[in-house]
């Protein structure tokens, strides 16, 4: 029980470091914030689906990212809780793999480009927003996503460890 913990606990602390170091990445090419977004690190929002510990990793990752990048404050909070809800929903879509990428998808595509628009007062822009940071997700989300889900599928309990079997000492 103390291992599985610190196991949750150690996850969850590397997810949202990658999930930081991976938006800066982007943040480097111009890529993390604003109209058009590739977030790199979005592709991590597939972890829920080996790890309940990716739900506070993404969202601790995310705030993390944003406060570091300078955001405004409604952005780091409904940035942060968009991420966060699509984490819940992905886990609970677990079972079936592929559809697990579509709540982050949908959720940051309607959540951002208003964050976007009321926040930093981009009138008018709202269905361009909506249009680049939606292909932006499903670039990152949808395809960067699944090749990591893919990827990591063959090799999942050696890397998360057996976190959804059975307790064996009950």
């Amino acid at each position: 029980m103390k291992n599985s913990k610190l196991l949750l606990l150690t996850q969850g602390a590397v997810i949202a470091a990658m999930y930081t170091v991976l938006t800066f990445v982007s943040d480097i090419f111009g890529l993390a914030s604003g109209a058009v977004q590739l977030r790199i690190s979005e592709a991590l929002t597939v972890l829920p689906c080996f790890t309940p510990a990716a739900i506070p990793g993404l969202f601790i990752g995310c705030l993390l990212s944003n406060l570091l990048a300078g955001c405004a404050l409604w952005d780091i909070v409904f940035g942060s809780l968009a991420t966060l809800f699509a984490a819940f929903l992905t886990f609970a879509a677990r079972r079936y793999k592929y559809f697990a990428v579509i709540p982050p998808i949908v959720l940051n595509t309607i959540a951002v480009p208003l964050v976007l628009r009321y926040v930093y007062d981009l009138k008018n822009a709202l269905p361009y927003l909506f249009l680049t940071v939606g292909l932006g997700e499903l670039v990152s989300c949808g395809v960067f996503g699944l090749l990591l889900l893919t990827a990591l599928e063959k090799n999942k309990e050696r890397i998360f460890g057996n976190i959804f079997a059975e307790r064996q000492d009950k």
